[in-house]
């Protein structure tokens, strides 16, 4: 299995090789979880942190209304919170939105890694990343026009995903409902397809059976205002080979 977290940290900066093969023996013990699961809910205890390896997941709150805001997606590479154990009850949930390869992360292993100076710091980047992602999503939804809300998270994804090495070209796999597009984006789904239909009609994108293509990279983040700055990724010649 290509670690996409050892990817993802690269995009920060290269880690040594005994770094790496570290990362490469947490990842084994990874287990599938069936999309639509909850790998922790709120007011439950931590004890692991969840690694994303495969597949899209999503931290998310439920309104007494029944309602849910979506509040991160979590794409492969990515940790769940990566000092969430220090917490005593989650403030959110934590589910798939697609089936997800996962590995859980004893608080004794994360401790054990940061003891690393390279993986410490590649760490600290990537909880720094969150939390600079969140604050670009409330402005997204705070802010933006509905049509800039949804182009700006396709812009987004494209580069998050690209940075772990699963995209083709301006091409991802986009495993989510339109439903929970819209929760994401605090929209209805109704306004989600016609949005969609207009990115479509304006030669932006294409979606079909989950598969997501970018027609015109530059036009959409135009379109979206999108600047990627908050990501904060390095610049790169190319992905390090095990990433492809």
């Amino acid at each position: 299995m290509v670690n996409r977290l050892t990817c993802k940290l690269e995009a920060f900066g290269p880690l040594p090789e005994a770094d790496r093969f570290l990362l490469d023996e947490v990842i084994r013990s990874a287990q599938a979880v069936g999309p639509r699961t909850d790998l922790i809910r709120e007011g439950q205890t931590p004890s692991d942190v969840n690694l994303i390896l495969e597949g899209f997941a999503c931290r998310y709150k439920v309104l007494p209304t029944g309602r849910r805001q979506i509040m991160a997606y979590l794409v492969p590479g990515d940790f769940c919170d990566l000092h969430v154990f220090i917490l005593k009850t989650m403030d959110h949930g934590i589910a798939t939105l697609s089936a997800c390869t996962v590995v859980k992360i004893s608080r004794a292993r994360i401790l054990e890694l940061m003891e690393r100076p390279a993986i410490a710091k590649a760490f600290w980047w990537a909880a720094l990343v969150d939390e600079a992602t969140l604050r670009e999503w409330l402005v997204n939804v705070g802010a933006r026009k509905a049509e800039q809300r949804v182009a700006h998270l396709l812009c987004e994804l494209l580069l998050r995903l690209r940075t772990v090495g699963l995209t083709t070209g301006n091409q991802y796999e986009l495993p989510i409902t339109q439903a929970e597009l819209a929760d994401t984006v605090g929209l209805t789904g109704v306004h989600v397809n016609r949005i969609l239909q207009r990115l479509r009609a304006d030669g932006l994108i294409t979606l079909r059976s989950k598969n997501l293509v970018i027609l015109d990279e530059e036009r959409l983040k135009a379109f979206s205002n999108f600047n990627p700055n908050y990501l904060h990724l390095a610049e790169q010649d190319g992905l390090p080979e095990q990433c492809l």
